[in-house]
């Protein structure tokens, strides 16, 4: 089964979208933005950006928990994982983000 993105509206009226793997599991969450659009722009910047290793930012957070950002050609994140319990883990969200971003369909839920 292939991934998919998934736009959605927040309560405060932005649009998100997540990128989930073939197993509905959220592979890669975006920050909000004003306008679908705008949202819309930043899925295809993961669509673009998703293969490229030297695109992705992994990190650990303050309590420990190793996970990853995605950055556009400019520098600026475009989506962020979950905490992760491993460093391997985190490094099979990463392949999963490049397996399945560049030709994940998109669902709009908003």
């Amino acid at each position: 089964m292939m991934g998919k993105f998934e736009i959605t509206k927040r309560k405060n009226g932005e649009f998100q979208f997540n990128l989930k793997a073939g197993n509905g599991q959220v592979i890669l969450a975006s920050e909000g933005y004003t306008t679908k659009g705008a949202c819309q722009n930043g899925i295809e910047s993961v669509k673009k950006n998703s293969s490229d290793d030297t695109k992705y930012e992994r990190k650990t957070s303050t309590n420990d928990k190793p996970y990853f950002t995605l950055k556009a050609t400019n520098g600026q994140v475009i989506g962020t994982s979950e905490m992760y319990e491993s460093v391997a883990s985190r490094d099979n969200g990463i392949e999963s983000v490049k397996k399945n971003g560049p030709d994940a369909e998109v669902s709009d839920l908003s």
